[in-house]
């Protein structure tokens, strides 16, 4: 007679221990939120060579949940320019630089198109086989927190009051049920949470085949004049790519970007191709570490919820990974929703709060696969009208070269400089957000507009006791203060009735920025205004309840 099965329990199932599935785990066990993770790979089993960039946004949430100090501390040598550069090949002629402030400089430098962010904590580069292990050994040491290495969810049922999943060891073949009140699909573009939901794929299912290599070539960066680059575009007749610095040193991600007419990855010479992008003759040495070809896509789910089920990151969306939004894109996926599952198992927000991720993230997801589509495109179209001649010698050739990196620069900046991406999305149509007239000002991939309209992301800036704005916030909703004469005894009632945490800050900063007129602003944990005005609202209770996700009175607040 077989064993019983092994069950364990928690609040919420996390399948996939990527980046997304462990910021999530990461977020929810600060919040008092058990959790279980189901991970295919051994434990610190090293993670693809894939994003290369962290956002600003993310790394604001890596500060709240105490881990972006030693994320700031890897990487790239400290000293290393995190510039981008375009070339006619790695080793060839400089065409444009796009200069991004190195790691030591990241707090302090103020001059360049990437340095004059408005918040405590600007992107970093910082490749994800440097990234994710450090992001594992901070989960796997917290409290609330099971993590199962080499364990496979093959299959779950749920109810109104959870989900049961069967899991299968991939060492022994054993079998363990898995209960928790909710379960998040983290597992990636092959997701099979999500296939068993039924949601589907829909959009461009390819832009471009990328033939990518991890190389390791110790004299490169003894061949490439001037100075050095986190991120080399390689432009010449012969083949276009993009080189990525790894570790700074000796290892490099290259990045050979298919023609239209070469529809496989073999059906292009890979040792040829690199040595085209690099520039390098046939004696140049070097190792193939891994190959990491990839298909850019824009693909998003049609739902991304089916009851308690949910879908996070690539699970629920691929895009051409432009501005490096793949990843962040997906880890701004698990802080939405991780607060809403804690609002839930804390007790006080009805589930029907959880309405607002779906809500709130589709439509973001939906403009930012667009942006992304959008420049693959252009670039594509760059890269088709490389001039034969790029590489001639004399003025004429070097005013075309410059003609060529202005366009190049402009075209670039945007993405690796995405001022818009970080700080202009906004959400429209949630059911916990209280909309006013006014509407949220447009942004694109470089650029924004400050604005604490509703659903807008709150304007940072600094208190006076040298903490930034989001440092003060509290776990749930936080109730800036601007005018201490301003009554807020009522929302602090209604919210103490219903077990809604609620921060009152009362603002004392040096500046603050013009867009905050009026006398009270109530955001969320993830920097999001929910409402703002000059006095509370009418009904208190009615608001408050919205917040926690109930049902809203009749009543007009």
């Amino acid at each position: 007679m077989n064993a019983p099965a092994e069950i364990l329990a928690a609040d919420v199932l996390i399948v996939g221990a990527g980046p997304v599935g462990l910021t999530m785990a990461m977020d929810l066990a600060a919040r008092g939120v058990k959790v279980l993770i189901a991970e295919i790979r051994r434990y610190a089993e090293p993670p693809n060579v894939k994003c290369n960039h962290v956002a600003s946004r993310t790394m604001e949430q890596f500060r709240r949940l105490g881990v972006a100090r030693k994320l700031r501390d890897a990487g790239l040598p400290a000293d290393y320019p995190n510039d981008v550069v375009f070339r006619t090949s790695v080793t060839g002629i400089e065409l444009t630089r796009i200069p991004i402030p190195c790691r030591r400089d990241r707090y302090t430098e103020a001059e360049g198109p990437d340095a004059w962010w408005p918040t405590a904590e600007p992107p970093h580069r910082i490749n994800q086989i440097y990234l994710e292990p450090i992001l594992l050994e901070h989960t796997a040491a917290l409290s609330g927190v099971t993590l199962l290495n080499r364990t496979q969810v093959t299959g779950f049922m749920q109810d109104e009051t959870g989900v049961v999943a069967t899991a299968t060891s991939l060492d022994d073949g054993g079998t363990r049920t898995l209960r928790a009140r909710f379960m998040v699909g983290c597992d990636g573009g092959s997701s099979a949470v999500r296939k068993q939901i039924g949601a589907k794929l829909e959009g461009t299912a390819v832009i471009q085949r990328v033939q990518s290599t991890y190389i390791r070539a110790p004299q490169l960066r003894s061949l490439i004049p001037g100075k050095p680059a986190w991120s080399y575009y390689s432009m010449n007749p012969r083949r276009c790519g993009t080189m990525f610095a790894i570790d700074g040193h000796a290892t490099w991600l290259v990045h050979n970007h298919l023609n239209a007419e070469e529809p496989e990855f073999d059906s292009v010479d890979r040792d040829r191709s690199i040595r085209d992008i690099l520039g390098v003759g046939p004696d140049f040495e070097y190792e193939v570490i891994s190959k990491e070809d990839w298909v850019g896509r824009r693909l998003v789910a049609d739902r991304f919820r089916d009851r308690r089920v949910f879908l996070a990151g690539d699970a629920a969306h691929l895009w051409v990974p432009y501005a490096g939004y793949g990843m962040n894109a997906g880890i701004a996926d698990a802080l939405n929703l991780s607060w809403l599952l804690a609002a839930c198992v804390q007790g006080w927000a009805d589930e029907r709060i959880l309405d607002a991720y779906e809500a709130e993230r589709q439509p973001i997801t939906e403009q930012v696969s667009r942006f992304a589509m959008d420049h693959a495109q252009k670039m594509i179209r760059a890269r088709r009208t490389v001039p034969a001649d790029i590489e001639a010698p004399g003025p004429e050739a070097d005013a075309q070269r410059a003609d060529i990196g202005r366009e190049a620069y402009e075209l670039n900046v945007q993405q690796f400089c995405c001022a818009g991406l970080n700080f202009g999305y906004y959400y429209t149509g949630s059911p916990v957000i209280e909309y006013d007239d006014a509407a949220p000002p447009a942004y694109s991939m470089g650029a924004f507009t400050p604005s604490t309209v509703p659903g807008c992301r709150a304007p940072h800036f600094w208190l006076t006791d040298g903490r930034s704005l989001y440092d003060a916030f509290g776990p749930a909703y936080t109730l800036l203060r601007f005018d201490r004469h301003a009554d807020v005894a009522p929302l602090q009632r209604a919210a103490q009735a219903t077990g809604m945490p609620l921060t009152v800050l009362d603002v004392d900063a040096p500046a603050v920025p013009a867009e905050y007129v009026h006398a009270l602003v109530m955001c969320r944990a993830d920097q999001h205004v929910v409402w703002r005005g000059d006095a509370v609202p009418r009904n208190g209770d009615a608001f408050i309840a919205r917040l926690c996700g109930r049902a809203m009175a009749e009543a007009t607040l």
